[in-house]
């Protein structure tokens, strides 16, 4: 359960839930956090997969069939548009979908990050794309992200928004099923994000792993030299 922090406005997050796709193993569901967590009010969400596995014992899963990078065409930092196929071509590309008022996750996801990428060598660290998709466009405007993406993961890394529509269809892409967030009648924000980063090949632009949200600093550190160059971790 997240348990927000206090700054003026309450505010609950879930994980969005997978959607059901060939890529989708028992193992991907153990590693990506299948489950819906649980609201501040003891409710639950209803889970979209629901699957059986052993406790996870390696920070990564390698896809047997990869997804294809979404068609994504967003706004980034500087108001500029971006389209990520384009953008991100022939690079090694870590996405991840979440939210700038998430009290947890999102931030330690991008913090463990950016604590991996500087121990990777200059040239490396150049290479390397972290993107971050808003699944709260109303609220993550492009200067909202610009400001919270070098305090919470890593100046270099790159925040879009834009249509709430466009974002949810390029999350269901690569099997991540999110909903719009809504604001309660007391107040409460519930807004959810991804619970898995995906890092696409710069061999083949494909994403062919994912890592759950509980993947450390020094898991991330020992992977990326392999992700940069397109290896199995």
């Amino acid at each position: 359960m997240h348990n927000p922090k206090s700054d003026g406005e309450p505010r609950r997050s879930r994980r969005a839930p997978l959607i059901v796709t060939l890529a989708v193993t028992a193992a991907f569901a153990a590693v990506a956090g299948v489950a819906v967590s649980q609201n501040n009010d003891g409710d639950t969400g209803s889970p979209v997969v629901q699957a059986s596995a052993e406790a996870k014992t390696e920070p990564s899963t390698v896809l047997s069939r990869p997804f294809t990078k979404p068609d994504l065409v967003l706004t980034d930092t500087s108001g500029k548009e971006y389209d990520l196929r384009k953008e991100t071509k022939g690079r090694p590309t870590l996405i991840y979908f979440g939210y700038t008022h998430c009290p947890d996750v999102c931030p330690l996801t991008m913090s463990n990050l950016a604590i991996a990428k500087k121990q990777l060598p200059e040239a490396d660290q150049e290479k390397l794309q972290v993107v971050f998709v808003t699944t709260d466009p109303e609220r993550d405007t492009p200067a909202e992200l610009g400001k919270w993406l070098p305090s919470a993961g890593d100046p270099s890394f790159v925040g879009l928004t834009g249509d709430f529509a466009t974002i949810q269809a390029g999350a269901r892409q690569i099997g991540i099923g999110i909903d719009a967030p809504k604001k309660e009648k007391d107040g409460t924000v519930v807004s959810m994000h991804g619970a898995q980063v995906v890092a696409f090949s710069p061999k083949t632009d494909q994403g062919y792993v994912l890592y759950g949200e509980d993947t450390t600093a020094d898991e991330w550190a020992a992977d990326l030299p392999k992700l940069i160059k397109g290896e199995k971790p």
